[in-house]
């Protein structure tokens, strides 16, 4: 039996709305306040001048498709499917630890935590421990209920496969197809995610290009003006002394 067998449509087209605005307005925030100096510290200058590049634009280009590429997966993981899952599934946010929603049955007198990521390689051993310990934490809130409980960690895309060896876990992993239609009965809703976007990310379209492009020129000025000698070169020497300098 699935977790829930109907979800409120329009709350699910509702959450996908905010979780779009969220993630658009903290990555245009993002672009507008990066500068040359903050960039180029986190950057391998050596790597720059290994791949002969020769021009401020060549170097800002390859920084910010690599910062918006990096950024854009983050926010997007952090804003985006938690709601969506929590409205999907009927259920409340949790306020334990590390557990993402709560789902309380009282026909069959269940409690199920669910720790939603974005994809399936997320943990390393240690969070992964981590995670062990919140659903342990959070399963006395069931015992205290007298409730029997149910664990469970949802990966929103990709496929997970049980390898089958090790002690028995206390939660299940599901992912992608089987992760959405645990919390729906939906067989179909992990496809029909995208139908329920619509036309809505294209109204971002403009403002985010707006942004990358005005990013784009302001880096270019800044490094020309930091890294480059009177004749337009780039001064290497200036530009590593800055990164790894004391």
């Amino acid at each position: 039996m699935p977790l829930n067998n109907s979800y409120d449509e329009q709350a699910v087209i509702q959450a996908i709305a905010t979780a779009l605005e969220t993630f658009y307005g903290t990555l245009i925030e993002k672009i507008d306040g990066l500068n040359i100096q903050k960039v180029m510290k986190r950057k391998n200058p050596y790597l720059y001048r290994a791949k002969a590049m020769q021009s401020a634009s060549e170097i800002v280009d390859s920084v910010l498709t690599a910062f918006v590429s990096s950024s854009e997966e983050t926010i997007f993981g952090n804003c985006f499917f938690e709601p969506i899952a929590i409205a999907a599934s009927g259920g409340n946010k949790a306020l334990a630890e590390g557990i993402d929603i709560m789902i309380q049955n009282n026909e069959t007198n269940t409690i199920s935590a669910i720790a939603v990521k974005s994809g399936p390689s997320v943990f390393n051993a240690d969070s992964k421990k981590r995670q062990e310990q919140n659903f342990t934490a959070a399963s006395k809130l069931a015992k205290q209920a007298k409730a029997r409980y149910e664990a469970y960690i949802g990966y929103c895309y990709g496929k997970k496969k049980d390898s089958g060896r090790g002690k028995p876990k206390m939660y299940q992993e599901l992912a992608g197809k089987r992760f959405w239609a645990e919390l729906t009965g939906d067989e179909e809703f992990y496809i029909k995610i995208i139908g329920y976007m619509g036309t809505m990310p294209e109204k971002y379209v403009a403002d985010y290009k707006e942004s990358y492009n005005r990013a784009a020129n302001r880096l270019i000025r800044e490094f020309s003006n930091s890294f480059c000698r009177e004749d337009g070169s780039i001064d290497w020497e200036k530009l590593v002394e800055f990164n790894s300098g004391d």
